[in-house]
């Protein structure tokens, strides 16, 4: 006599089968649910707000979490905590901060970096202004402000990012991204997707330290949760041999944190 499971005491095997096939769907669509929000978040411009007034601090995110992931900082210490690891899009840097000055923080990071930094400030003299823009701020907005202007400005500076150039002349180098056409002097150089992707994403932030983790978003898509942790360093070690980068002169290893393309 066949054995009868549980289930077939209560449920045709049709009904089962069905049952089964439901239940299973619903697993499927739960994961892909789970999956989409996760690109969704990933797809999301990330933003460090560095602002010591918790008020403001709260009004910036709430204004800006509709579009934007965003990080907050109440000091310089938290500041240098959260961005060592991680990679954000746009920096709100307030100028007088309990622990330190945000000109000295901002010089730290254009030693290496070039992401867009907009400064928060009390200070409406010229001269504070005209120094703040020369040792690399994108922007200055003066407090009180609106957060609809702030809202604009960031906006601005992640358009100015999007309009970034499909075609690099570097040094030896020129790659075409369009036309997907690679070359160093008159030799061509054959890239693999992968390959094209993370030199892409180092070239477009030339002079920015990238994140492994974000490198590997954008290269992958997203589907980084299927993909081994060593693909990064093996894609890396692949395009470095191919542009002849034996001595890191172009991709250089940040230690702690992930690669940059070394701006001359």
């Amino acid at each position: 006599m066949k054995y009868k499971s549980f289930f077939d005491n209560f449920l045709p095997v049709q009904q089962l089968k069905n049952y089964e096939y439901l239940r299973d769907f619903a697993i499927i669509r739960d994961v892909k649910e789970v999956l989409m929000k996760k690109v969704i978040c990933k797809m999301k411009s990330k933003i460090l707000i560095i602002e010591d007034d918790k008020k403001l601090n709260d009004g910036i995110k709430l204004a800006l979490r509709r579009e934007y992931l965003c990080d907050q900082a109440f000091n310089l210490k938290e500041a240098k905590e959260l961005y060592n690891v991680d990679h954000y899009d746009v920096i709100l840097l307030d100028v007088n901060l309990p622990d330190g000055n945000g000109f000295d923080f901002m010089e730290e990071i254009r030693k290496t970096d070039l992401t867009p930094i907009i400064l928060l400030t009390a200070n409406k003299m010229e001269m504070d202004i005209v120094s703040g823009l020369e040792m690399g701020a994108n922007d200055y907005i003066t407090k009180p402000f609106s957060l609809a202007v702030l809202r604009a400005r960031v906006a601005v500076q992640l358009r100015n990012i999007a309009a970034a150039p499909l075609s690099f002349s570097i040094g030896d180098f020129y790659f075409d991204f369009q036309k997907m056409e690679f070359r160093k002097k008159d030799s061509l150089l054959e890239l693999s997707k992968t390959e094209q992707r993370l030199l892409k994403k180092l070239v477009e932030n030339m002079g920015r330290s990238i994140s492994r983790e974000q490198l590997t978003d954008y290269i992958w898509q997203g589907e980084n949760e299927f993909v081994d942790e060593h693909a990064l360093t093996v894609v890396v070690n692949r395009l470095r041999n191919k542009l002849g980068d034996d001595n890191q002169n172009y991709i250089k290893t940040v230690y702690g944190v992930g690669y940059m393309w070394v701006r001359k």
